[in-house]
């Protein structure tokens, strides 16, 4: 599925709390660092508003009487407050910081656990770039906004508690005059932030189909450069930018307004203690150093205000990013394991295996139907039986069903209708970490992990040991080539295995699929993208290997099963023959068509 064709979820149009208590629940497990961070923002907050006290009584007691009596004891305060003031800040940048580290990690790890757990049919429907804008950007957001949100939100409204109780204390009326305002800021900070929201809402949606612009031409620049597509790629990736930029430009214009808005206000404050208190200091009602206290807590009443705006301004942004992490972590799995299966054999990942039975590899379709989430149907009313050992061969062309059976019997899919047996038993009552690990799976196109040619054969059986590794190797045929490397198995194959050729990386993987010695084996295609040398190595292997175990190989090149035990032929979900190689080419149907002009095509090729 294309990253232009997924249509993404649409969100509330409100600060959702269901979402926030989630994303906060995260912050429960560092309560000590919070109270730790909160109390050291009050401190803070309070020794903001102690200082013009403190230049008060500089212009009070020194500057108006013009004498310096008492001056060393003034100037010792003011030292100890500002130590007193940079310590605070000191303790709770580092707390904040350990915060929003914890915060991130704890994100990332849940959101990337559940996408260990989510079937195949969740990455059919989902890009990737929206995937990897969830566990980027969107996680590292929501750590940074929460939080260093809390030491804004706290030392905000602490400034402005502790600063509307000093002015009240040192005089009523000038108290009410600046917080005069304050109800009309708070109606229009309403007005702005519902409008930020939205308008970053947009641009959060956006940023997931640039993020999947990149990923998708990233991956498919050979591709791009070998059918000239640069320009077409191009126009494209304008197209979306310009969205971006468009939406960016709006929400940015909001946010902008906003400000002037709150400076304005500010002003207004300001000028009417001028006018009021410039009145009471001619009358003598108020000192000039109460004045001037007076202006200073105006200006400095409303910095918290825009700050603690500005927050709220910035949840209402990354409500957005909270909405689709929170949507990847609560997404529902179309597979799972029941309680009871569960609580008997474990899970994928804190598996039971004291519990688990033997597989031996018999398999029972029984009138399984099954269609995809887009309604399109596959098989119906399917039935087959396999008996532990034999070998199975898949064959029909491209859609007929093939790999959505072996899917279906790997439980990366699960019946919509009827039952799949394992061994006489209902798969669905026995553990899917049981039936993973007892299945070897090699894929037409091999993928390899960074790291060494060990990591990635180990990959199949992690406690596995040298001997093992190597032993895996010897019976895939990969043990010559790999000693050629100078560094042999600790040779590096690069990302997704690039310093390696396609045969070489399917060896690797065949030794990978291998190694834990499962039970069935599924070959999907797997010698369709390499060279007849590298063929014949890997069907001599697949000849020792498969030997008494439940096999499946769906094939391309047709040469590669004449010796399997059966051979299906499929077409739109149906078996239409069904025999060795030799009962199908005698009946001359649809199987004994599909060689003799396979054969004929490489014959040609060879002329």
């Amino acid at each position: 599925m294309s990253d232009y064709e997924f249509q993404e979820q649409e969100y509330t149009k409100k600060i959702d709390m269901k979402i926030w208590k989630k994303i906060f629940k995260y912050l429960i497990r560092y309560k000590k660092l919070v109270a730790i961070l909160i109390f050291f923002m009050i401190n803070l907050a309070l020794a903001d508003a102690i200082f013009p006290q403190m230049t008060q009584r500089a212009i009070d007691d020194f500057i108006v009487p013009g004498q310096l009596q008492g001056l060393e004891n003034f100037i010792l305060q003011f030292c100890l407050l500002i130590v007193w003031q940079s310590l605070n800040i000191f303790i709770f940048i580092s707390t904040a910081g350990k915060i929003e580290m914890n915060l991130t990690y704890d994100i990332r790890e849940e959101a990337f656990d559940k996408l260990q757990k989510l079937s195949f049919s969740y990455y059919d429907r989902t890009p990737t770039g929206w995937i990897m804008a969830r566990m980027t950007s969107d996680t590292r957001r929501l750590g940074e906004i929460i939080s260093w949100g809390i030491v804004d939100i706290v030392w905000g409204f602490s400034l402005m508690i502790i600063i509307a109780g000093f002015m009240i204390a040192y005089n009523l009326k000038l108290a009410l005059l600046t917080l005069s305002v304050v109800p009309v800021l708070a109606i229009l900070s309403i007005y702005f932030q519902k409008k930020i929201l939205e308008a970053y809402r947009v641009v959060r949606k956006i940023n997931s189909k640039i993020t999947g612009s990149f990923s998708e031409g990233i991956s498919g620049a050979i591709t791009t450069k070998v059918l000239v597509g640069e320009e077409k790629h191009l126009n494209e990736f304008k197209e979306i930018t310009s969205d971006m930029k468009r939406s960016s430009i709006r929400a940015v214009i909001f946010s902008a307004l906003f400000l002037p808005i709150v400076l304005t206000l500010s002003s207004v404050a300001i000028a009417l203690v001028v006018w009021s208190g410039g009145n009471s200091v001619i009358q003598g009602a108020i000192t000039y150093g109460t004045l001037v206290l007076f202006i200073s807590y105006a200006t400095q009443y409303f910095e918290p205000i825009r700050e603690v705006a500005r927050v709220i301004a910035e949840f209402q942004q990354a409500q957005a990013a909270a909405e689709r992490v929170i949507s990847l972590i609560d997404e529902e799995m179309d597979i799972f394991d029941s309680d009871d299966v569960r609580e008997k054999y474990g899970t994928i990942l804190e598996p039971k295996r004291s519990n688990w039975e033997e597989l031996k590899g018999d398999i029972g379709f029984k009138n399984v139907s099954f269609k995809y989430k887009n309604g399109e149907e596959v098989l119906k009313s399917f039935n087959l039986s396999v008996k532990q050992g034999q070998s199975i061969a898949l064959v029909g062309e491209t859609g007929s069903g093939k790999s959505t059976i072996v899917n279906l019997i790997c439980r990366f899919y699960e019946p919509t209708e009827g039952m799949i047996e394992i061994d006489g038993v209902d798969y669905r009552n026995r553990s899917i970490a049981w039936l993973h690990e007892n299945i070897g799976y090699v894929l037409q196109a091999p993928h390899l992990f960074s790291g060494t040619i060990e990591d990635n054969i180990r990959y199949g059986k992690l406690d596995a040991t040298e001997e093992e590794i190597t032993e895996a190797a010897r019976l895939v045929n990969a043990h010559e080539f790999i000693l050629k490397f100078p560094e042999a198995y600790k040779t590096q194959v690069g990302e997704g295995g690039g310093k390696l050729s396609t045969g070489e990386k399917q060896l690797i993987s065949f030794a990978r699929a291998i190694i834990s010695n499962p039970r069935i084996f599924v070959l999907d295609e797997a010698t369709s993208s390499i060279d007849t040398q590298t063929e014949r190595m890997i069907q001599d292997a697949i000849e020792k290997v498969l030997q008494g175990r439940t096999s499946f190989v769906i094939a391309h090149r047709l040469s590669t099963i004449v010796n399997s035990d059966r051979i299906l032929v499929i077409e739109k979900g149906e078996v239409v023959e069904e025999g060795t190689h030799e009962e199908l080419m005698a009946i001359k149907g649809h199987y004994h068509n599909l060689y003799t002009n396979q054969y004929r095509e490489n014959a040609f090729k060879a002329l």
